[in-house]
């Protein structure tokens, strides 16, 4: 009986360890899936593509079509220069943004996520267009020619050279400037390789990194798909007009807007044309992509909705004037702003393109959404960011 009994005690014993075991196990892997490799949440939004090249937040369970109506604004932070064209970037509790007046003048910003609160500001001495929005990897934000201390905003080091809004992947930064696409180290700032573009033009779209290659729109007409170690060609596609849009990158298919007025879906392994689609303005908004769908805006003043096989039209919705904000979907809705006088923050059903909400600024909103943990943020150029989360 006493054996028995030993031996049952035992078997106990070693079953409460190995549930302790698969416990410690299991809170480490959800620890491990809740994080990127950046340390960051999976939920935030750190670039402007945010990670995965296409502008949604699978992460976002918070917001929906339902409740997306009741949307308040939380808070609005006013910036000390004039237009916040920048997109913001949320990581770890914290947004950062920049805003501009003129071309020498922009402050980088950091608020808490939760109150508007300023951690701190850096003058970049640079103008923060629409094209250099924030990228926060590890620790530090990439922005116009500078990367920053992401907790201090003390300068870590300097890149001479107009930026469009950087793409971080792989310890790299990736940016257009004046007719050059770099790649730099991203701990030291130190060149690996540049590619000049066919003429020289300027860059403001955002590359794309996916597969090994970088993919990214010249004012030259060209979309170019470049090795992202060697800054080798790998491919170009002539446009009829800038490009000036950022490609989004889904199942191997590049997209992207012209301002000869259309959106293109291109091979990425090759560059061949898929489809292209015919609005009837610039398209300067970035694609976002989503569930087989592909969501832009148009200078016509229209959202569109395309499929994103055929390029066939979905819905389009008519905003109260043009559309270059770039879309950002999260759960069903895709969020995207307005020209002046309409000036307007939009919430869309994704499905139907039905209006669910909206919100009127004092000025453009060229700035592109991000939606994080239930909280929608957005630059205007009325120079104020601005938080909107429900009740």
């Amino acid at each position: 009986m006493a054996s028995n009994a030993l031996h049952r005690t035992q078997i106990g014993t070693q079953t409460v360890l190995v549930g302790i075991i698969i416990f410690l196990l299991a809170g480490f892997c959800f620890s491990q899936a809740s994080l990127s490799p950046s340390g960051a949440s999976q939920s935030d939004w750190t670039q402007f593509h945010r990670t995965n090249m296409t502008r949604q937040n699978p992460y976002e369970h918070t917001l929906n079509i339902h409740n997306v109506r009741s949307l308040q604004r939380k808070w609005s932070y006013a910036t000390t220069y004039g237009e916040v064209r920048s997109s913001p970037a949320v990581a770890n509790g914290v947004v950062y943004v920049g805003s501009y007046v003129g071309d020498e003048n922009g402050n980088v910003y950091a608020l808490n996520a939760s109150t508007g609160a300023l951690l701190w500001s850096y003058p970049t001495n640079v103008g923060l267009w629409m094209f250099s929005s924030p990228a926060v990897v590890d620790g530090v934000v990439y922005v116009a020619d500078v990367a920053l201390n992401a907790s201090t905003g003390g300068m870590l080091w300097k890149y001479d050279g107009e930026w469009s809004s950087p793409a971080v992947a792989d310890g790299v930064v990736y940016f257009g400037g004046d007719g050059a696409v770099y790649a730099l180290h991203a701990r030291t700032g130190h060149q690996i390789w540049s590619y000049g573009t066919a003429s020289g033009d300027r860059i403001y779209s955002c590359p794309a990194v996916a597969n090994g290659a970088v993919y990214i729109g010249s004012d030259d007409k060209n979309v170019y798909a470049l090795n992202a170690k060697t800054g080798a060609l790998l491919w170009s596609y002539t446009t009829g007009g800038a490009v000036r849009s950022s490609p989004a990158v889904a199942n191997g298919v590049v997209y992207v807007g012209s301002e000869d007025n259309n959106v293109y879906a291109l091979s990425a392994s090759t560059g061949v044309l898929l489809w292209s689609y015919t609005t009837g303005g610039l398209v300067d908004s970035s694609p976002a992509v989503a569930k087989g769908v592909v969501y832009v805006g148009s200078g016509d003043d229209n959202v569109y909705a395309l499929n994103a096989s055929t390029g066939a039209k979905l819905w389009s919705y008519t905003a109260g004037y043009a559309v270059t904000s770039s879309p950002a979907v999260a759960n069903g809705v895709v969020y995207v702003g307005s020209w002046w006088p309409d000036g307007e923050v939009y919430a869309l059903n994704a499905s139907t393109g039905a209006k669910l909400w909206s919100y009127v600024t004092d000025w453009n909103v060229e700035s592109s959404p991000a939606i994080v943990d239930g909280v929608l943020y957005v630059g205007s150029n009325d120079g104020n960011l601005y938080a909107f989360g429900l009740k």
